[in-house]
């Protein structure tokens, strides 16, 4: 039942499953870090092979194929010993969703610079880097190739923002990251990092962020995040925005539009002098005024030639963040914010983080720049970014 990957690049580490192949199933089906994964995954994704054979992908509503896909029961292996779903019979699901099958790890061509954890999911330079401590102040030309890296991930997220619609897969956005990510000359920085299967986050709905892209198609009013992440000319740029999916609720409406008023208040008080923790007290402030609450353990970051550094941005209030804001600083502000309560839950995949109440959560982020007067968003929307706001429309 095991047969090698035959491909030829040099980091391709999954190896697929023989019979899906004889079945001239995507090459993007179902992958498998090693033959003891495969042995162990055989009782529930054979049913695939007979799911193939009766045609019935694509037939019915979103509702009915993610509910076909669902009972398949896959485990979807993300690293050794790590699946999808759990190894005990039952797990609190916090709200309606659920996983769905993970495509296998897309090529990056060899001409791009990678990143150093793109072969084997590790990162060796930043977890011992000194900037882990120290606040970086950038060099006039890290703060322009900044700029170039932040304008791609810009379009990047802009292209994935057009393929937002009902029956679009999760998986199929990641796809689009992907391609425009790799037409710009870029990495998708999240691609193996730390062993992330996909080149993308897409957080649907419970979801408050780091999402796995995969085969559920997105119904008529969801709620989703897109977060991109590129790494070009050596540097890194970040953003995210949460995105209606056809028909949204008027709560969940109400819901984006605070998250994004919570970030743009947030960079109004960004210039030097100002403490990091501010940041947060302005935050908690406009969320608890709606009658919303802020995640507390996910933060901003600093960000550069480390995809993760110091600064931590905390975006809830009375927070203990220590130092003041300097010309010359890159950092990330990327508020969480829950239509219920604050704390989250991690699914068994050891990446998705969703609202302990099972409630919606929604998210926006920008790359900033200190600079000597105030501030400047590196990944600011572009005149041909997407209307996709009905506030910034009017």
């Amino acid at each position: 039942m095991w047969q090698p990957c035959a491909s030829s690049d040099p980091i391709c580490f999954v190896c697929r499953c023989p019979k899906c192949m004889e079945l001239k199933l995507p090459r993007e089906g179902a992958s498998f870090c090693t033959q003891d994964c495969f042995k162990a995954s055989w009782s529930s994704h054979k049913s695939v092979h007979l799911k193939a054979k009766l045609s019935s992908f694509g037939t019915g509503t979103p509702h009915e194929q993610n509910s076909d896909l669902l009972n398949e029961g896959w485990l979807y292996c993300l690293k050794k010993g790590q699946a999808r779903t759990p190894k005990l019979p039952h797990f609190d699901w916090t709200g309606t969703l659920r996983p769905y099958p993970i495509a296998g790890r897309r090529v990056v061509p060899a001409h791009i610079k990678h990143p150093d954890w793109a072969v084997d999911g590790i990162p060796k330079i930043e977890p011992n880097s000194d900037l882990q401590h120290v606040v970086e102040i950038k060099t006039v030309d890290q703060i322009e190739r900044m700029r170039e890296t932040c304008r791609i991930a810009r379009e990047v997220l802009d292209a994935a923002a057009h393929v937002v619609r009902p029956g679009v897969t999760t998986d199929e956005i990641d796809r689009v990251v992907h391609d425009a990510t790799i037409a710009a000359g870029g990495y998708p920085s999240p691609l193996n990092y730390h062993f992330f299967p996909k080149s993308c986050c897409t957080s649907v709905n419970e979801v408050i962020c780091h999402g796995i892209p995969d085969a559920r198609t997105l119904e008529d009013g969801d709620i989703v995040n897109v977060d991109v992440t590129v790494y070009y000319k050596g540097v890194h740029g970040d953003l995210n925005e949460t995105y209606f999916v056809g028909n949204v609720d008027e709560e969940s409406q109400r819901l984006v539009r605070c998250t994004y008023e919570c970030l743009e208040k947030a960079i109004s008080i960004v210039k030097p002098g100002v403490r990091f923790r501010e940041i947060g007290e302005v935050i908690n402030r406009h969320a608890s005024m709606s009658g919303f609450s802020v995640v507390k353990s996910i933060c901003g970051h600093g960000i550069g030639e480390l995809f993760h550094c110091a600064p931590n941005i905390p975006h809830y209030g009375r927070n203990k963040a220590v130092g003041v804001m300097k010309a010359g600083q890159t950092f990330t502000i990327e508020p969480m914010i829950n239509a219920g309560v604050w704390r989250d839950r991690m699914w068994p995949d050891g990446w998705t983080a969703v609202t302990a109440d099972g409630k919606r959560s929604a998210q926006f982020e920008h790359t900033l720049l200190v600079t000597q007067t105030g501030v400047e968003v590196l990944t600011a929307r572009l005149p041909s970014s997407p209307h996709v706001f009905p506030w910034l429309n009017a």
